[in-house]
């Protein structure tokens, strides 16, 4: 196979070197005045006010999107003074889809429930979808695809129309995101500037920062197993990132929350185990930043190789010596808020980094591995 780092072979890396264009295409496309993004943003509103259930569902890469969605929303919600409480009744939440799908009742008379759904095919999502139109809630659905049965359950349908040409979803991820942001700029009147989103970006996929996140994969290639550790939104790139490294370079990993790596995870890591820090969420970073280096200490004592993905700012604070694997900047983004800034800012890192995986690795990311008829068949055999 062809290297990565000589051409594009993979429809992953071509789907990644287009996100800064689709980004600003996406979010043009959604600034219609009275359009789906519009009426979702009124429901989500009503239903806050009148501290109704505001519950997000997916699946898989979805799943991320809707933690994503929710964490936005949250941010959104605080700046309009609309309820933002962790636990307080139109707030907005994420519930991963059969768990929701389960529930006695999901949603109810006035609340909203918005699945996220790439192709609009995933059968948890569209069964919860279904539990929560039967239960009265206004149904709406993220997707790519308008015309998907996920489409014919929802009452609000906002669609990307920007389809993932790899099963290794970079689009499926990213686009959730710019969609949230649209919402919650409705809801709180913070206008994202889709120039802005596109050169955060388009950052990511500079020399440097190639060089970098390749440098990074050279490092972790050959590891038995990855850590990836994340706090506050990085928690939602944190599981992107294993997520992706497991299924398009076929390397195990885990995610940890970052206070969590250390009550007991670290008895079970030793000098082949890899981790990937994530720090780029703004919001109390101070905290964020002094457990982050507490990990890499740790980490140095038990020869891990680690690196990090974070600010220049947070970069500053943190010594070398503590990330022998390397360190992906991502730019700061004052004009964003902090949710949406750090989502946009690890997206193509996280991507970028599972692609170098993949190529040092020698595998191909695009078919999570159902070219493999072992594969293919347990796929099968799950159902």
């Amino acid at each position: 196979m062809p290297s990565a780092r000589a051409g594009a072979p993979f429809h992953m890396t071509e789907m990644i070197e287009a996100e800064p264009v689709l980004a600003e295409r996406i979010l043009a496309r959604l600034a219609e005045p009275d359009g789906p993004v519009a009426r979702l943003a009124d429901a989500v509103r009503a239903a806050a006010r009148d501290g109704k259930p505001v519950l997000i569902v997916g699946c898989g890469t979805s799943e991320h999107g809707a933690l994503a969605v929710a964490e936005i929303l949250r941010e959104a919600h605080r700046a309009a003074g609309l309820p933002a409480t962790l636990g307080l009744g139109g707030s907005p939440l994420a519930v991963q889809a059969l768990e929701g799908s389960l529930e006695p009742v999901l949603g109810g008379p006035g609340a909203v429930v918005i699945g996220v759904s790439h192709e609009g095919g995933s059968w948890a999502t569209n069964r919860a979808l279904s539990a929560a139109r039967d239960a009265g809630s206004t149904v709406a659905l993220i997707t790519a695809a308008a015309g998907s049965p996920g489409a014919s359950v929802a009452d609000i349908v906002v669609s990307t129309e920007e389809m993932d040409q790899s099963w290794c979803h970079t689009v499926g991820y990213l686009s959730p995101i710019l969609v949230a942001a649209a919402i919650g700029a409705r809801i709180s009147g913070l206008v994202v500037d889709p120039v802005v989103a596109s050169s955060l970006l388009a950052a990511s996929l500079s020399a440097p920062t190639t060089k970098a996140i390749t440098a990074m994969a050279d490092h972790l290639q050959s590891v038995d197993r990855l850590l990836v550790v994340g706090s506050g939104a990085d928690r939602i790139a944190a599981r992107e990132l294993t997520l992706k490294v497991e299924e398009g370079a076929h390397l195990p990993a885990a995610m940890r929350d970052l206070e969590t790596m250390l009550h007991g995870h670290l008895a079970g890591v030793d000098s082949a185990t890899g981790l990937v820090l994530i720090l780029t969420d703004a919001a109390a970073r101070g905290p964020r930043t002094a457990r982050g280096i507490g990990v890499l200490r740790a980490c140095r004592e038990l020869g891990l190789r680690a690196g990090i993905i974070t600010t220049p700012i947070v970069a500053e604070e943190i010594d070398p010596a503590l990330s022998p694997a390397g360190r992906i900047l991502v730019p700061e983004a004052p004009e964003l808020t902090d949710a949406i800034a750090a989502l946009l800012g690890t997206a193509i890192p996280l991507q970028r980094l599972t692609e170098q995986l993949a190529v040092a690795r020698g595998v191909n990311p695009d078919p999570i591995r159902r070219d493999d008829p072992r594969y293919l068949a347990a796929a099968d055999a799950a159902g």
